[in-house]
């Protein structure tokens, strides 16, 4: 039996609320993973929030491309990875960081969070458009 996901089993997980786990080439014989919020609708692009002069923005910058990774934490496991160029990068707005925290946090917790955070830059959106998708479903064992 095959554990792949369909186009849209794999488009509807990745839109769902997951942390993601980022990861970008920081030099040749480095590379770097992190978790990280994202937001992603289905055909769309992949967006993840960032300062340019960080760690993560400075690689993007460098290597124009990372990879992401989904995953169900709890049996059956079931993960997607998309990898792809960076497409865009914008000056984060406070409409689309308070989309992000009220995505992850609720719209209470989620303006909780920023306020707490009001003093920090909010750094750039970058949009990766997915050329590549690495899927696994294990619940499709139980479906037979």
């Amino acid at each position: 039996m095959s554990h792949k996901m369909s186009r849209a089993e794999r488009e509807e997980f990745l839109a769902g609320v997951h942390v993601g786990v980022m990861s970008v080439s920081l030099e040749a014989t480095k590379s770097l993973a992190l978790p990280i919020w994202y937001s992603y609708t289905p055909g769309g692009d992949v967006a993840i929030i960032t300062g340019p002069s960080s760690v993560k923005g400075r690689a993007l910058e460098a290597t124009e491309r990372f990879s992401l990774c989904a995953q169900e934490e709890a049996p059956p496991y079931k993960y997607v990875v998309v990898e792809g160029p960076v497409t865009s990068v914008v000056e984060c707005d406070e409409e689309f960081r308070r989309s992000m925290a009220h995505r992850y946090l609720g719209a209470e917790f989620g303006d909780l969070y920023l306020e707490s955070t009001a003093d920090q830059a909010a750094g750039s959106v970058y949009n990766m458009t997915p050329e590549h998708w690495y899927t696994v479903d294990y619940a499709k064992d139980l479906e037979s």
